[in-house]
């Protein structure tokens, strides 16, 4: 197994900042078009739980575009062979002192690399 094949890695990074850059500007196209169309994708975040794309996508049209800047920090990215890869980071909330952790699986598809998994949390 190859780990962080330099090019993979650097795919999936741009991938995982386009997804930050679209998530603190509320772009919800490009949150949607991140995620997995799929019924198996799954997102947990601080206050629900989302099962499958049509849930996750109900959920970005629905969330309020106030107060998503943040900070990342401590963003670690790996890449397993060509098509699989997990990114991990904290983050922190402009104007609060609390920290939050996100995780997201990764799975280079026809259409690109999505997010088939994810998960936020608060400490």
């Amino acid at each position: 197994m190859d780990v962080n094949i330099p090019d993979v890695l650097a795919e999936v990074t741009a991938a995982f900042m386009r997804y930050e850059e679209a998530l603190t500007s509320n772009d919800v196209a490009v949150l949607d078009e991140l995620f997995c169309n799929s019924p198996h994708t799954v997102r947990y975040g601080v206050t629900e739980n989302l099962y499958g794309y049509d849930q996750i996508k109900a959920f970005r049209a629905g969330r309020s575009p106030a107060g998503l800047e943040r900070e990342i920090f401590n963003t670690v990215i790996t890449t397993y062979g060509p098509n699989f890869a997990v990114a991990n980071t904290e983050f922190r909330r402009t104007g609060s002192t609390k920290t939050g952790r996100q995780s997201q699986t990764w799975l280079r598809l026809p259409e690109g690399w999505r997010v088939v998994s994810a998960h936020v949390s608060l400490l």
